[in-house]
């Protein structure tokens, strides 16, 4: 397949310095645009939103330390092992996260938000207004696995 290069839209500002599992939802930073590619107009309209989508990179984490194959979610062995396509951990194949927050402000280029499970210094790739209409359409199902390891996770 052919590569693909992405260049950072901004970097995240402030929050955790460390990726800890769980407790993100106090978690407070900001999204700094970057202003050799984009004015304040980039940013037009955003403040009218709740919510945000953001699309980082996991910067720390070191690409040889990716799972091929299934694992256990967070070691546990009480879960099923699964593959890395079926869990949301930050080791992944091109180590992107997505994360909805909340907005909480938007001054000049600086975004600010709570609840983004990136850390600081994480090179932002694409910053999205979340729509309700984009969410899953009818129920969602996931397994209680699942369900369980979220629990504290915001």
């Amino acid at each position: 397949m052919q590569a693909v290069t992405l260049k950072p839209v901004g970097r995240v500002v402030g929050g955790r310095i460390e990726a800890i599992d769980d407790g993100w939802s106090a978690e407070q930073a900001m999204i700094r645009i970057d202003g050799t590619r984009f004015g304040s107009d980039a940013l037009a309209g955003l403040d009218a939103f709740s919510h945000l989508e953001v699309v980082f990179q996991f910067h720390l984490v070191d690409p040889s330390s990716v799972p091929a194959s299934a694992r256990h979610p967070r070691d546990n062995p009480a879960w099923p092992k699964v593959g890395i396509f079926a869990q949301r951990g930050k080791n992944r194949p091109n180590r992107l996260g997505v994360s909805r927050c909340r907005l909480l402000a938007v001054d000049g280029l600086d975004i600010h938000v709570r609840g983004l499970d990136a850390i600081d210094g994480s090179p932002v790739l694409d910053v999205k207004p979340y729509m309700a209409e984009f969410g899953p359409q009818g129920e969602t199902v996931q397994p209680e696995w699942a369900t369980e390891l979220m629990r504290a996770y915001y």
